[in-house]
Parts: C-alpha cells; structure tokens; sequence
C-alpha cells in the first residue's frame, strides 16, 4: 500500500471568462475540503468517512452546485441527488429528488447502512428521512438569490442552462440564446456550459477505496430528471482497486458507465490509474464533455477531463498537495 490519498472536484467545465475572484473563491473551498479530509485521514478514519465528511462540506456551502446552493428545476425548487460507494464490499447508497434533506450525501449513506435497498427516491426518500430524524429544511434554504436570477435569464432563453455560475451583469438571456456550441444533450442544444457537480474519493491508510457525488442537477432541468450522479457505475464507483467520482455531460456519462470504466479497464486491461483516467476520457464520452477524479488502492491520484477546466484539488500521504482549475 502506498498510503492515504484524497481528491475532491467542484465541477467539470468552466466558464473561461470566469472572474478572477470567483476562481479564488473556489480555489479556497477546495483547499479547505483538502485539509478537513486530510486531518481525518490522519486521525484514521476509514475513506467511507472521509468522503462523507467532506461532501457534506461542499453541500453546506453555497459556492457549488449541491445541497444549499443547488440549480433550480424549471419549477423554480431545488431537486437533489446524492450517492456514496464503500470499496471493500461494494456497499452503496443512492438518493434522488430530496427537497428538504440538508445533506444528501448522509441521506444515501443511511440508504446504504439502514435500509434493504440502494436507491430512494423522492418522496419515498424523503419520507425515508424523517423516519431516520436527519436534519430537514425548507425548500428555500438551498435556494440562492443569483440562481433566481440565472433561473429567470435561462426561461426567457428558454434553455437548459450548464454555465449558471456566469454573474448576470455579463450575460443576457439575448446573449445566451445566440451563443453557438456544438454542445448537445441527447441531440438538443445546449447553450452554455459549466458543470458544478461536487465529489470526493479517498484511499485510507489500509487501502480502503470509497467516493461520494452530490448535485442539484441542471439550471431549468424538467422536474424529476435525474443524472448521472447518484447513478452507481455512472457518476460514482469503488470498488477494492480503485474510488470514482465524475462531473459534467450527465447523459453522456450515464451512457459511458463512466466511473465504472475506469475500474474495468484497470482490471481487465492492466492499466494503471491515470492511463485508465486517459482511456475513458478519450474513448468513452463518444462527443460527451466530463471529468473525472480517481484515486487506487496503492495511493495515487489522479483527474481528467475535456472540457475547458475543472475544479479539482488533491492530496497524498508523502505531502503532495496540488488545487487547480485549468489544464
């Protein structure tokens, strides 16, 4: 075993034009979630922990897309969907269409270790919650004054909208519904793109892989769509060899099977962890735009993605720290 290893992402696919402001902000929030979950890899906590512990701190704060902070479906409410994948048995937990849940990420944990399924999903989930007593709020505690506005901005373009994060002084919904991508979502146009999804995968100290995903979704998405995140083998794996959180394209991962990928081609080609990050990045997603982060069990780390940039950060067991968003 080559020690602990930690990554942690904010999302696949940014804005270009991305203040810089916004960029240190996020820069920030990534090394913060680093150093939390490094202080519990020291105190040896098993990676399940970890990457609960650290995607319950993406979702409470408001910067990315999950828990508080969330996109809005075109009903105007917040829709959440979370997963998490414990290694060593390849325990899972899933959950989709909370509105009340604070932390979906602990919810799909509960999924895993208190029920006889893998998958909730709205009001069953819900229902599942209160039963469980994990904190609940109102709808309106995850919803922030600037995604009303971009919710607003992307009806009058009538779009589904992946770059909700670009401040409305510099976008229109003249100048969104003008802008030209090659970008589709199962052959429709998507105007702008940026992906916000937050996710964690961890190696303990015992070689112990586990990931965990969690996202509001699209800006404007039709109520009940449901992507790739809380999807095991789409948007979130682990298993004995190796730990995969995804962002982006959800359609595209979700036809790629692309975290799971990454551990097939892994065990049934010999890969290691980065060729295998390579490998699906560049022959899975077809014209799909995602990333990834990995972790395996020997402790390495590693990220990929095709789209412009993606908010990332990870760390090693000999010191290694490293938070970025460009290539």
């Amino acid at each position: 075993m080559g020690g602990w290893a930690i990554a942690v992402h904010g999302g696949a696919g940014v804005d270009p034009n991305l203040p810089l402001e916004r960029q240190e902000e996020a820069k920030k929030l990534l090394n913060r979630c680093l150093l939390l979950g490094i202080s519990a890899l020291r105190s040896s906590l098993p990676a399940i922990d970890v990457v609960e512990l650290v995607a319950r701190e993406l979702e409470t704060d408001p910067l990315f897309n999950s828990g508080r902070g969330s996109a809005l479906s075109e009903k105007g409410t917040v829709e959440m969907e979370a997963s998490i994948m414990d290694g060593p048995r390849r325990r899972c937990g899933a959950v989709s269409g909370l509105t009340t849940v604070k932390n979906p990420i602990s919810l799909a944990r509960l999924v895993m270790e208190k029920s006889p399924h893998s998958y909730l999903a709205f009001e069953g989930a819900e229902e599942f919650a209160r039963k469980q007593g994990v904190e609940l709020v109102d709808n309106e505690y995850f919803i922030t004054e600037e995604n009303v506005g971009m919710l607003k901005l992307a009806k009058e373009a009538n779009a589904i909208v992946f770059d909700y994060r670009v401040p409305t002084n510099t976008c229109s919904a003249g100048a969104m519904a003008s802008v030209e991508t090659p970008l589709q979502m199962n052959g429709l146009p998507i105007s702008i793109y940026n992906q916000e999804t937050v996710g964690c995968v961890v190696v303990d100290g015992q070689g112990r892989c586990a990931a965990a995903t969690s996202t509001g979704g699209l800006m404007n998405k039709m109520s009940g769509r449901i992507g790739d995140s809380p999807l095991i083998g789409s948007g979130t794996y682990a298993c004995d060899l190796c730990a995969v959180s995804c962002t982006g394209e959800g359609e595209a991962i979700i036809r790629a099977t692309l975290a799971r990928d990454v551990a097939a081609v892994m065990e049934y080609k010999g890969l290691s962890l980065q060729d295998a990050v390579d490998y699906v990045i560049k022959e899975r997603l077809d014209e799909g735009k995602a990333g990834l982060i990995a972790v395996s069990k020997d402790g390495k780390v590693a990220y990929g993605f095709n789209t412009t940039g993606m908010f990332r950060g990870c760390a090693t067991e000999d010191g290694f720290m490293e938070v970025g968003i460009w290539e």
